[in-house]
């Protein structure tokens, strides 16, 4: 019963999803009103920017355009010290459209864009305009170093030096290092702010690839659990409802033939079947009664609340002393049966008695189900030591047709006889009828 509830409990833990969804319902329960409305309009923006990425590339050059615009209607680039105000307007307009509009390609072909840029950014080293536009080139350099790799971003940091390095000789501001250093330590923050955000981004997908699996693994588990559950549930009521009824139906037949000569042995007949019928009813009870969820107890502090009920008693699992039994009812349905007994028993666990007691049910079962009204069975165990050998041998026909493979007679018996390491037999026995053989092996430190 142990093994029953470890695997209901096993398939009745709360998904995994629903576990996350009611973790993050309960931090966001907790979180300050507007920490919690700034997750939500990030939330939104990023599902926006993946809907429509274009929208977002386009607002970014947009507003970046305007500026760059905007210092060039207003004279700005010219009242920067030592620049050359001989620039033609022209060009100045040109210059700030190309260091300008590629942002557009920033995220999508992030090189690509810069290789557009630089030209730009070099003529205007060249003719001293220096225009502001060209510190869109840290926009360029985040996204490389967010999206590239380390060697392409080393060689655009020298790329981009050349024209700092123009700049500085062609229009000196002071000492070489008071403008080219400045502007150099700035890209390489940038480029390194760059690597801080990927690194991160990195480790948070790593951390949500590792919940996926691991909800992949814990849904395949219980999936593995639900359908062992199954199977164990299925050959449980085989075996029950397929014996009892095989037994039902031998002493139904019975009683019918000894209604007309022997009433007597008919009301026998009759109350054997009422006795057998009650069995299995209160067995099958007990296997759907593994199957309902234990409702949670209450202590009950008021007259409207329940009380609590103590869980009702479950019957054992057949063991090697319900042979007796087990054979009897066999008998009382038509099926004569020897009983032999080599060696002296052994204590055994539950499970490994449970499943002799199957097989020996199973086996005899399909005994009144196929081999005849003139069929008798024999009942063989041997104890020896480190091993239990259990044969049923009939005196009936062999099946002239072969298992069927949906069956659930001999899988179910090989089944319960692999959980112990054991092996089975069903074939026709050489000396007429059908043999079923089972040994088990019994370590020597095998306690019940």
């Amino acid at each position: 019963m142990d093994d029953e509830k470890g695997v209901r409990a096993a398939t009745s833990r709360p998904k995994p999803r629903l576990a996350a969804a009611a973790a993050a319902g309960t931090r966001a329960a907790h979180a300050h009103p507007l920490t919690h409305r700034l997750n939500v309009l990030t939330r939104r923006v990023r599902a926006l920017d993946v809907r429509r990425p274009w929208m977002w590339d386009t607002v970014v050059t947009g507003f970046w355009l305007m500026a760059a615009l905007i210092d060039v209607t207003s004279g700005g680039w010219q009242r920067i010290p030592h620049n050359n105000d001989e620039v033609p307007l022209w060009l100045v307009w040109a210059m700030t459209f190309g260091l300008s509009l590629p942002l557009y390609l920033r995220r999508r072909r992030p090189l690509a864009a810069l290789l557009m840029v630089l030209p730009f950014a070099f003529l205007s080293a060249w003719t001293g305009a220096n225009l502001q536009a060209a510190l869109l080139q840290m926009v360029f350099v985040f996204s490389i170093a967010l999206r590239l790799r380390l060697r392409i971003l080393a060689l655009v940091l020298g790329a981009i030096a050349v024209p700092l390095v123009v700049g500085t000789f062609r229009y000196p501001v002071g000492s070489w290092d008071m403008e080219f250093v400045p502007m150099l330590y700035a890209f390489t923050i940038v480029a390194l702010f760059g690597i801080a955000v990927r690194s991160r981004q990195e480790y948070t997908a790593s951390l949500v690839e590792r919940a996926k699996r691991l909800e992949v693994e814990r849904d395949q588990q219980a999936q593995l659990a639900a359908a062992a559950e199954r199977t164990r549930i299925a050959r449980e009521m085989h075996d029950i409802i397929g014996h009892n009824l095989s037994v039902i139906t031998g002493l139904a037949d019975g009683g019918r033939y000894a209604a007309t000569k022997s009433p007597e042995r008919a009301v026998e007949a009759l109350d054997a079947i009422s006795t057998t019928s009650r069995t299995a009813l209160n067995e099958l009870r007990r296997l759907l009664g593994v199957l309902r969820e234990d409702a949670a107890p209450t202590t009950g502090t008021g007259p409207w609340e329940p009380q609590s009920t103590p869980p009702k008693p479950r019957a054992p699992q057949p063991a090697l002393s319900d042979l007796d039994q087990l054979v009897d009812g066999v008998r009382a349905a038509g099926l004569p049966i020897r009983v032999v007994v080599h060696g002296r028993p052994k204590p055994l666990p539950p499970g490994q008695q449970l499943t002799v007691y199957r097989v020996i049910q199973e086996a005899l079962t399909n005994t009144l189900k196929h081999a005849g009204p003139d069929a008798s069975a024999t009942v063989q165990l041997t104890h020896a030591a480190g091993s239990l050998t259990a044969t049923v041998t009939n005196t009936g026909p062999p099946p002239t047709e072969p298992p069927r493979a949906d069956g659930r007679g001999i899988t179910g018996m090989r089944e319960r006889t692999a959980l112990y390491e054991g092996t089975l037999e069903a074939a026709p026995d050489p000396r007429g009828g059908w043999r079923v053989h089972l040994h088990l092996p019994i370590p020597e430190d095998t306690t019940p």
